[in-house]
């Protein structure tokens, strides 16, 4: 029982480390990875706080360097789905009767380790296992996982404070319970923060999860489960499984307790994952809370007024940071022809000093492609254009995969703007460009809404506000982070709370209290303290 209205540390963002050649930060972080390139690493399962291994290893390939070997994973089977269930059903209770203050110190702790005593290994298993360059590690598995958890605690106690108000002789209250079950969260490959910021922000408001991370994040998940095990997380809170995923999301999808599912990857996935959902609704204990964030076509819209470096050095830092396999990556640029040539130039040059190789050198911009199916996919959208009638690869186009899936930043130019990789999602490092006339910005306007059935973020670039306020109101619809003279990525937890909408997702806004008040049922509570004793009102006489 809480015996005083504690105040949480206040939240400010984590400083991004520069890792400048020949600094400290840099030196101790490549040789964190370089020791950990040579472990052998045996990664269980944790079900009930416990380690479980099965008769099944599965490798682990680092994307640089499929050749080498880090160790393994235990994958599991269904039997382990219903463990990790039952594991978070037994934990439920006593998680929910603890203290709003120690599920927050608990993940402050974590924070904290991350940001201290953790960080190198985090990101250095970030950057082992999904590619990740120092800078690129540094923003996702550091500071954007540090600034989930401080904030979300911040977050979590501005809700519980927002309470009715009350009137004479009645005391009304609000009591922000968990989810009535368990939830499942099912988190994606391309940013560790995300993975950690799923399951944690529904375990931090008292619910228990079951999380099933991407089979190609395993690693720093395996890191952030050593993390929040030194923080003093309870056994049974949060049960991570690596589990086959269709099979797994029948089984828990199917369960009477299944009570909210978290969500960040493929649109597919997503949707019939709802539409599970939706066939088995008479069958729960409670209606469950959706919420998911999936896949982006993610533009930047040029105005004649605009500047072409910025432009330029925008489409480069936003199309291909971390290879383009950011959900917020920019895939679509939408040039003027007056401004094209300048921006062209630009680009290009820029590209020419762009490297592409191994995390381990921090001066690589560019690094692998998570695995070979990615790399077939952008492989096939840069042939494909190459033999086009309608498209020509302008700048990049090389692929090599003699020792990881390495995918040069490439450009298309189209004159079609409906050609292929123009509408589809690629999720690699592939931007298409489409020249428009001057006079055609409105009509390019209407184009950039209607093109994707995407949802998800979105820049405009221009000097005249005429033309700024023009784009804002036309494109209100088409990218739920919108950005003006900026890349379309690097949403900052507390800054610009990141979803969209559409085939993009629920927009439930990770990184805001507006996410964290899905994970709550609320309870209102009316106390009367001089009750009536006779049911006549004063109108009856």
């Amino acid at each position: 029982m809480s015996k005083a209205i504690s105040q949480v540390p206040f939240a400010v963002n984590e400083p991004v480390r520069s890792y400048e050649p020949g600094s400290p930060e840099v030196k101790s972080l490549i040789a964190t990875y370089k020791e950990m390139w040579k472990e052998k690493f045996e990664i269980p399962m944790i079900i009930d706080g416990k380690e479980v291994k099965t008769d099944t290893k599965v490798q682990l390939q680092s994307p640089q360097d499929h050749k080498h070997d880090f160790g393994f994973y235990y994958k599991g089977d269904m039997q382990h789905v219903d463990q990790a269930i039952e594991s978070a059903l037994a934990a439920r209770q006593q998680w929910n009767d603890l203290g709003w203050e120690q599920r927050a110190a608990i993940f402050l702790k974590a924070a904290d380790l991350i940001a201290g005593p953790y960080r190198d290994r985090l990101n250095a298993a970030t950057m082992i296992g999904q590619s990740k360059n120092v800078h690129q590690a540094e923003i996702d598995a550091a500071c954007e996982f540090i600034d989930f958890l401080r904030f979300n605690v911040e977050f979590m106690t501005e809700m519980y404070a927002e309470q009715p108000v009350s009137d004479n002789g009645i005391w009304n209250r609000a009591e922000y319970r968990p989810l009535e079950g368990f939830c499942f969260a099912v988190t994606p490959f391309n940013f560790t923060a995300i993975s950690g910021n799923l399951p944690t922000c529904m375990a931090m408001l008292g619910n228990v999860v079951v999380w099933k991370p991407s089979d190609k994040q395993v690693l720093s998940a395996k890191i952030i489960m050593d993390i929040l095990d030194e923080a003093g997380l309870p056994a049974g809170v949060i049960n991570m499984i690596f589990t086959p995923g269709k099979e797994t999301a029948e089984k828990v999808l199917a369960h009477r307790d299944f009570a909210g599912l978290h969500f960040t990857g493929s649109t597919s996935v997503f949707q019939s994952m709802w539409k599970q959902i939706g066939n088995n609704i008479q069958d729960y204990k409670s209606y469950p809370r959706i919420v998911g964030e999936t896949g982006g076509k993610d533009f930047i819209m040029v105005h004649p007024s605009a500047n072409a470096k910025e432009v330029a050095t925008a489409m480069v830092r936003g199309a291909f940071e971390y290879q383009g396999q950011k959900c917020s990556a920019a895939s679509r640029a939408y040039i003027p022809k007056s401004l094209w040539n300048e921006v062209k130039e630009v680009v290009g040059a820029q590209l020419k000093t762009v490297k592409m190789g191994s995390p381990e050198d921090p001066s690589n911009f560019v690094n692998a492609v998570i695995d070979k199916n990615s790399f077939d996919k952008c492989k096939g959208y840069i042939e494909r254009a190459q033999e086009s009638a309608d498209a020509e690869v302008i700048f990049g186009g090389k692929c090599d995969d003699s020792t990881g899936w390495f995918v040069e930043p490439t450009v298309i130019l189209t004159e079609n703007p409906k050609y292929e990789s123009v509408c589809e999602e690629i999720f690699g490092p592939i931007l298409s460009v489409y020249v428009y006339e001057d006079a055609d910005w409105a009509e390019t306007l209407k184009l950039v809404d209607e093109t994707s059935p995407y949802s998800l973020t979105g820049s405009i670039f221009a000097k005249d506000r005429y033309a700024v306020a023009e784009a804002y109101k036309a494109l209100e619809n088409a990218a739920g982070n919108f950005y003006i003279n900026d890349k379309p990525t690097g949403a900052v937890v507390g800054q610009q709370p990141f979803g969209g909408a559409r085939a993009s997702g629920t927009n439930d806004k990770a990184g805001s209290k507006m996410n964290l008040l899905r994970w709550v049922s609320v309870r209102s509570v009316k106390e009367t303290f001089v009750t009536p004793k006779d049911y006549k009102y004063p109108y009856l006489g």
